[in-house]
């Protein structure tokens, strides 16, 4: 995991910081606001071109099977064994038995794992607002929602019967998924590293030493 971290961070990602910070910096700074109002009408159109993208996968079927597969995956009751004993991922073994199949799979438990641990932190942090709690809230969500996507569109090029691609073309595929994937661990990383220091920092002009020690480990 600690090769991530030198893996550079997409667009977007760094724009959801900037706007993090915009919407819980001091008023002091808040003068910067129009340079990131820019960066944020920008992180909006990607958002738009996702929602486009995602009425797409909705012209796709998937078998009940699949899709409790996937709902597996995500709730970590999953035996990445079985997924290839199964009749419905009849592909070439070239393809089914490639490397970084395994790795998106953990990747995506590993992603669910860290956000929920954070965002139990977070959410108990008194000086952290309930406006700054519910971003904090949409932006796991949305980084869940992204994942499973991921998983979606994974299963569907395993799938023989799904899509007409070529090995190579589903190769392809899967290394694009996976350095998604990987890029949004990036992305929570910094995120969480981020918003944990803006927290901490609080806590110590609060003097609140309980919340350093209890819910960050840290000596104040």
């Amino acid at each position: 995991m600690k090769a991530l971290l030198h893996i550079p961070i997409v667009v977007k990602t760094a724009m959801i910081v900037v706007l993090f910070f915009v919407l819980t910096l001091p008023t002091r700074v808040q003068a910067q606001s129009q340079e990131a109002a820019q960066l944020i009408l920008n992180y909006e159109k990607l958002q738009q071109l996702e929602e486009i993208l995602d009425n797409m996968y909705k012209g796709y079927k998937i078998l009940t099977k699949g899709y409790n597969t996937i709902k597996d995956i995500a709730e970590g009751n999953f035996n990445l064994h079985q997924v290839f004993l199964d009749g419905l991922f009849a592909v070439n073994p070239s393809v089914r038995n490639y490397k970084r199949i395994p790795y998106i799979i953990q990747y995506q438990q590993f992603l669910v794992k860290e956000y929920k641990r954070a965002f139990n932190r977070f959410k108990n942090d008194p000086n952290l607002t309930v406006r700054e709690i519910k971003y904090l809230e949409n932006v796991y969500g949305s980084l869940f929602k992204q994942s499973l996507r991921n998983l979606d569109e994974l299963l569907m090029i395993i799938t023989a019967t799904k899509l007409r691609m070529s090995d190579e073309e589903r190769l392809q595929a899967i290394d694009r998924i996976y350095l998604d994937m990987e890029n949004k661990l990036v992305f929570l990383k910094v995120f969480n590293s981020s918003t944990q220091m803006l927290a901490m920092q609080r806590a110590r002009e609060n003097h609140d030493v309980e919340t350093l020690q209890k819910l960050y480990e840290v000596t104040p």
